[in-house]
């Protein structure tokens, strides 16, 4: 297995798993323990994606240094966001984290998400052939 094979599966095998907790966590009561356990998990899950994003070059589009795409933009939005997210809750700024949990789960999980059916990606390949 490649490189990059192994780094395209960790990224699947960890974003996956978000979509449904990030849409589990939007639907249940706030603040439960419930809640901050599986948060907690889809933090995880969301920060080892995002840096395993990293180390994927773009392939399609433009490059910035030769590795960079637009898409990593998504990827350093989530290594900013769940740590201030997380500061947030702790810090009793409730409406903060929420803002920044949905602003996180739509640009990561929705529009980059969306990104990776475009033509030319691994995904796009695997759904429309």
């Amino acid at each position: 297995m490649t490189t990059y094979s192994f780094l395209m599966y960790a990224h699947l095998i960890t974003v996956v798993p978000c979509i449904f907790l990030g849409a589990f966590l939007f639907f249940t009561t706030k603040g439960t323990k419930n809640h901050r356990g599986i948060g907690k998990i889809y933090m995880v899950l969301m920060l080892f994606t995002a840096i395993a994003s990293l180390f994927l070059p773009a392939q399609v589009g433009p490059q910035f240094l030769n590795h960079f795409g637009w898409i990593h933009l998504f990827s350093f939005l989530t290594l900013y966001s769940i740590p201030t997210a997380l500061w947030a809750v702790r810090n009793g700024k409730i409406k903060k984290h929420k803002t920044k949990m949905i602003l996180l789960y739509i640009g990561a999980i929705g529009i980059a998400g969306g990104f990776t059916l475009a033509p030319g990606r691994y995904l796009h390949g695997i759904f429309f052939g």
